[in-house]
């Protein structure tokens, strides 16, 4: 990252949480402490990438992403839209119900901390997730638990806690369907009928389920995990006993560590990036390695290389 001279640092907030005391208050606190801290509020979807390009245009040596995981995500497009020496640092401020990508970092929780962090907290360049040309930093999941988390996230909470007979039963009710399609990645490919997909850079989605827990933002490698499709309630124990052993090739659970995956699916395939919903058809997963600069803990359990 190029140096900008005078540390300038912006905080572009999610406006839904921008009327709270404690955020004001840690606001003023730190910039009572000598802290050139500027303050941006978005007001709809997108606001945040072209906020970044002020920013940049600004001089700001470090953004903090005040919000939840598509808060950051956001930020993360508007940042790597910019040329890599002109790229601020990204500091994170957790607002939102699951701040996933917030905790995988082992981030502090309360305002006050977390902005201190984000001001002054070391540097580390990390790998940055692409699906095609989308950007995100932590994990996209996809199949039954995308289908379904934006009006029932106890779904795929269910699945992972063991809860078989809840999750038959809403199957049944559902007449669910796989989702089948070929998947390709460097050293095999596979044709399945999908039950769910994760794709992580980070280590956990769905409001603290850790779909990835090899993960590491800085070792070139994304995290695998799909699980195939069932049909009995006998399987459904398979499957919840292989989610707690992530075998590498079990009989309905594969967790791999690939530089990229390749999925073609048979019809309209729902993926959450950064728990943001989309389809595909098609897609490509892969990285850019180290090319964000992030404000990171000094005992970051996602990082491979020490400080």
């Amino acid at each position: 990252m190029a140096s900008h001279g005078k540390e300038s640092t912006w905080l572009i907030l999610n406006g839904k949480s921008a009327q709270q005391p404690e955020i004001r208050d840690a606001v003023e606190e730190l910039r009572r402490q000598g802290h050139d801290l500027q303050v941006r509020v978005t007001w709809e979807g997108g606001d945040g990438v072209w906020l970044v390009d002020a920013a940049v245009a600004g001089g700001a040596s470090r953004i903090i992403a005040g919000g939840g995981d598509g808060s950051i995500n956001e930020i993360v497009v508007g940042l790597m839209r910019q040329p890599p020496e002109l790229r601020p640092a990204l500091g994170i401020l957790p607002l939102g119900s699951a701040n996933d990508f917030a905790h995988g970092l082992n981030l502090p929780m309360g305002p006050r901390d977390a902005l201190k962090l984000a001001l002054i907290g070391s540097i580390r360049q990390v790998d940055v997730g692409k699906l095609d040309d989308e950007a995100f930093a932590n994990v996209a999941s996809g199949g039954f638990g995308a289908e379904i988390t934006t009006s029932t996230p106890v779904g795929l909470k269910r699945l992972l806690g063991g809860g078989a007979y809840s999750l038959m039963g809403m199957l049944k009710a559902w007449n669910y369907q796989p989702f089948e399609g070929h998947m390709r990645w460097p050293e095999g490919e596979a044709r399945v009928p999908l039950f769910m997909l994760a794709i992580g850079n980070g280590c956990q989605a769905g409001g603290g389920q850790r779909l990835a827990p090899s993960a590491r933002l800085d070792d070139g490698l994304l995290e695998l995990l799909f699980v195939r499709h069932f049909n009995s309630l006998g399987e459904l124990k398979r499957i919840i006993d292989e989610l707690e052993n992530l075998p590498q090739d079990g009989e309905f659970v594969r967790y791999l560590r690939v530089p990229w995956v390749e999925f073609d699916s048979d019809g309209a395939f729902p993926l959450n990036l950064d728990g943001e919903p989309r389809r595909y058809e098609h897609f490509r997963a892969s990285l850019d390695r180290e090319a964000l600069p992030l404000v990171v803990p000094e005992d970051c359990p996602l990082l491979r290389r020490a400080g």
